[in-house]
């Protein structure tokens, strides 16, 4: 008697848990709100522009940008301000980045890149010291 009990309980516990798992599975699929056509910037191009600005006295020195790891390099460049040409993305680009370096003119020095899509600000970076490194990496 006590084994048929023993076997009703663990198979009753086992449907219990079963049954939860179930009902817990189909409510968390229920409210799934993906769109399975939807991916980050699919089907539509971009305006990109990334700028970089420095305090006074200091000098940037060199940038590298892109759009989905297409980067490229602005070096020996100087005074306190850059910005880069226009960038037309691809439609289905991911992710804009950049990485500005700048020597500052003391330890109070400071450096901040931005990113702009579409004419709007969407991320920015900064940096403080002598030797300045600032990113900045925004995903459409």
């Amino acid at each position: 008697m006590k084994k048929m009990k023993m076997s009703q309980l663990l198979r009753g516990t086992f449907i219990a848990v079963m049954a939860a798992m179930l009902i817990g599975l189909v409510a968390s699929c229920s409210k799934d709100d993906d769109d399975d056509n939807h991916v980050n910037g699919a089907g539509k191009s971009h305006k990109v522009v990334f700028k970089a600005i420095a305090s006074s006295g200091s000098n940037i020195d060199v940038a590298v940008y892109g759009v989905d790891g297409n980067p490229t390099t602005a070096s020996s460049l100087s005074g306190t301000t850059w910005s880069s040409p226009e960038i037309t993305s691809e439609p289905g680009a991911y992710n804009a980045n950049v990485a500005v370096n700048a020597i500052g003119a003391n330890a109070s020095s400071t450096l901040k890149v931005q990113i702009w899509v579409d004419g709007e600000l969407k991320k920015e970076g900064t940096s403080s010291g002598q030797y300045l490194s600032a990113s900045a990496s925004y995903t459409f």
